[in-house]
């Protein structure tokens, strides 16, 4: 347990386009992930290392985060929402939260999807080494996971010498999660970060680079076991699956749940208050709450959530895996 007093910050502001029509339903980080928001797995983390105040930075469909997570109260914490109003970056996100944070705090991207070993060894490696700066990071076997992510790449004492935006050519099979731990020096780095040529954005990576050339030591801590930037309606049948296992269970039923005789799931959640009226199978699927499925088609790899009323064409809303 960490022996400082320390804040959360969660960024939830991202828009999800490419997750199609479902995307303009629901924000990424509160998608369900067996019937549980995403937002909330990483709430129980923060708390589990002793965090109880956390700020939660929203932009698209932000009303509806605050809908579901609330106060936080039900997590444990104390959640307040800071709205991104322009959508210029991550570190012109973290930016935003300067004259809210006073103290060391740990920061999680919001629709990243984290298995996390051992979270307070973040805390340690900053306390121990004075740290202003401890990265997550995941040994990858495939060099395209870190080309979409960053690279990282260290000193022989173990410190970071330079930290790499989705590069082009890959120096080794270090990558960065997504989940740090600042000290307040980010925020002058901050400050000092121009936008970049490419994406036009204030690059989180850049400001760590700023902190590492003015000799702020860097660590990195490798806490991820497994993770998921939720991008597609793949990655959350991906990230369901992957709890159901951790759960030893092939399926998961919601509360309040109408299952017609013949209902056959393998390896598939279904939401909460669904009716399914008609003998059919789903295979690897995710249905959504509130949904009501009587075609009796049998569905494999999809997410299934109704269509809005307004929409013009009434019935089910299908996004499958393999076409999201």
């Amino acid at each position: 347990m960490a022996s400082r007093t320390y804040q959360g910050v969660i960024l939830a502001a991202g828009h999800g386009s490419r997750m199609g029509p479902f995307g303009e339903l629901m924000p990424k980080p509160i998608v369900p992930i067996c019937n549980k928001p995403l937002l909330a797995y990483q709430l129980e983390s923060m708390r589990s290392v002793g965090i109880e105040e956390i700020f939660i930075v929203i932009g698209h469909l932000g009303h509806r985060i605050t809908q579901i997570i609330g106060d936080g109260s039900q997590y444990g914490v104390r959640v307040e929402y800071v709205e991104q109003q322009q959508r210029l970056g991550i570190a012109h996100a973290v930016g935003q939260l300067e004259r809210l944070i006073h103290s060391p705090f740990l920061l999680m991207l919001g629709d990243i999807y984290f298995e996390i070993d051992d979270l307070p060894s973040m805390f340690k490696e900053m306390e121990e080494h004075d740290a202003a700066a401890v990265i997550a990071v995941k040994e990858e076997t495939d060099p395209e996971a870190v080309k979409r992510n960053f690279s990282v790449q260290l000193r022989e004492d173990g410190t970071v010498r330079r930290v790499i935006e989705k590069p082009r050519h890959v120096p080794n099979l270090l990558k960065g999660c997504g989940l740090y731990l600042f000290d307040l020096p980010i925020f002058d780095a901050i400050r000092r970060t121009p936008r970049t040529a490419m994406r036009d954005e204030y690059e989180l990576t850049d400001s760590i680079q700023i902190l590492i050339d003015f000799e702020y030591p860097v660590r990195i801590a490798g806490v991820v076991n497994w993770d998921v930037n939720v991008t597609f309606t793949s990655d959350l049948i991906a990230c369901s699956l992957h709890q159901l296992k951790r759960r030893n269970l092939h399926e998961l039923v919601g509360a309040a749940c109408t299952l017609a005789d013949g209902v056959k799931l393998r390896d598939s959640v279904v939401g909460d208050r669904v009716a399914i009226t008609r003998p059919a199978t789903f295979e690897r699927c995710v249905v959504m709450s509130d949904v009501v499925i009587d075609d009796g088609l049998d569905y494999r790899d999809t997410v299934i959530t109704q269509r809005p009323r307004n929409h013009s064409v009434p019935g089910l809303l299908q996004e499958s895996a393999h076409g999201s």
